[in-house]
């Protein structure tokens, strides 16, 4: 009951509060991570494997050694998520498309995507930011609530560490095609289930289950990422528009397969697709509490010994 109790009031503080200004546990591990790299980094997938090991296993150390208390596990729930954060940037993004201003847009569509936004028609600005919105609300709000429920405090930091590392490394360049591959898989691997809990919750809350549906079996698969593809197409298919299309990464250019049969985004979707994102964080928070409170009592179950046998 008490990690049940912690994951929703950490959510409730994300909510409230949005992520830390200074001394955010995140950047903390970032840096962290920058300085192992100099000394971990060579070109090849085993000296990644470590990288990953040691930051990531380190981090499950960190939070196997925390009392894991309602208060513990609220205060680590809400460092590690990230949706409030996430609306905010959505919401300066759609405020500048709004007022005209679309170099204001563009530019601060950078802190939400990795892609070039130099050149983007205001379409492809709001196209982005519902699939950064779709992505990270998997991301950063559905997976580590489901982290946190099956494993607490470990389970909390072990995933954002494992998703940090994957922003920073797991690229597909010349420096990190290899060093990062180790980073890249084990954070598909920790978002396999956070990414069908927000689907799932993405088809049943939207506005179009059935299109949701369908997007979802249609759609997904295609996407290069085997969790992206099933929140994008989700939301797609909720909010009735189209999502994929080309993404430019520097010198690297990416055509995504569309997501959705709808019509092609456009600005007054942003705060759609936010609302939606809020109404599936809310009912993530719930579900990993009542996961929380199912796992503690079959715990109590097994671990409650049976009666005597009668020795006769």
């Amino acid at each position: 009951m008490s990690r049940a109790l912690g994951l929703v009031i950490g959510y409730a503080a994300d909510r409230l509060l949005g992520d830390p200004r200074r001394l955010h546990p995140v950047a903390g591990l970032g840096t962290v991570a920058a300085a192992l790299e100099g000394r971990t980094y060579a070109d090849d997938r085993a000296h990644g494997v470590v990288h990953s090991g040691v930051l990531v296993g380190g981090a499950v150390v960190v939070g196997a050694l925390v009392p894991g208390g309602t208060l513990a596990t609220a205060i680590a729930t809400w460092a590690v998520l990230g949706g409030r954060s996430l609306e905010r940037e959505a919401a300066a993004v759609h405020a500048h498309l709004a007022a005209g201003d679309l170099p204001a847009a563009r530019q601060r569509l950078t802190h939400l995507v990795g892609r070039d936004t130099s050149a983007l028609t205001e379409g492809e600005v709001a196209r982005a930011v519902v699939e950064s919105v779709a992505e990270n609300t998997s991301d950063a709000v559905v997976a580590p609530l489901a982290w946190g429920a099956i494993a607490g405090v470990p389970g909390l930091l072990g995933y954002r560490a494992a998703n940090t590392l994957d922003a920073m490394v797991g690229h597909h360049d010349d420096r990190y095609e290899r060093f990062g591959w180790a980073a890249a898989r084990l954070d598909d691997l920790l978002n396999l289930p956070g990414a069908r809990i927000a689907g799932v919750l993405a088809t049943v809350l939207g506005g179009d289950p059935r299109a949701a549906a369908r997007a979802w079996r249609r759609d997904a698969a295609q996407h290069p990422s085997p969790n992206a593809g099933v929140v994008e197409a989700t939301f797609a298919g909720s909010l009735g528009i189209r999502l994929g299309g080309t993404n430019t990464y520097g010198t690297r250019t990416e055509l995504r397969a569309v997501m959705g049969a709808g019509r092609a985004p456009e600005p007054a979707d942003i705060p759609r697709a936010t609302r939606l994102a809020a109404r599936v964080g809310v009912v993530a928070a719930l579900v990993a509490a009542g996961l929380s409170v199912g796992r503690g009592g079959r715990a109590a179950t097994v671990s409650r010994p049976g009666a005597p046998k009668d020795p006769r």
